[in-house]
């Protein structure tokens, strides 16, 4: 097994990390119901982004020559669609990034500045993605060809 190989299987920990993230947002009804915790959302919130967002980050190990299904191929594979796949990605990290900062230099609140925080750790897994996009649609326009 070489190293890529290893990096490859290392990327299905994105799995627990997103089962992780779910959880945490659906522990809200739980604080609230059965613990009888108020406001608990926001924190949980908080977890969920961090959570999904290592996860995500995780899944930029993956092998970018294997393509998921055959939603991802038509999209891959169609330079006009790929092409906005990417923009569309770029400008979602663009906007977590700026929402991120406003909600934690624009706000004294400790509880909307821990938020802010788990929406930079999202966006950073979003950019790993990103990455795995771009050449997922540069390895299907070569084998296009």
């Amino acid at each position: 097994m070489n190293i890529k190989q290893t990096f490859h299987i290392i990327s299905y920990l994105q799995y627990p990390f997103l089962v992780m993230g779910v959880l945490a947002i659906l522990k809200t009804p739980y604080d609230e119901s059965y613990l009888g915790l108020k406001d608990t959302f926001l924190s949980n919130f908080n977890l969920s982004l961090i959570f999904v967002g290592i996860g995500v980050s995780f899944s930029s190990l993956q092998d970018v020559t294997k393509t998921q299904n055959d939603f991802s191929k038509n999209i891959w594979r169609s330079r006009r669609k790929g092409k906005i796949a990417l923009y569309g990605l770029t400008i979602l990290i663009f906007f977590l990034f700026v929402i991120a900062g406003i909600g934690y230099f624009g706000s004294d609140n400790k509880v909307l500045n821990e938020v802010a925080t788990g929406l930079v750790v999202f966006a950073i897994g979003f950019l790993g993605l990103l990455k795995v996009a771009i050449e997922m649609y540069e390895y299907n326009q070569m084998s296009k060809q």
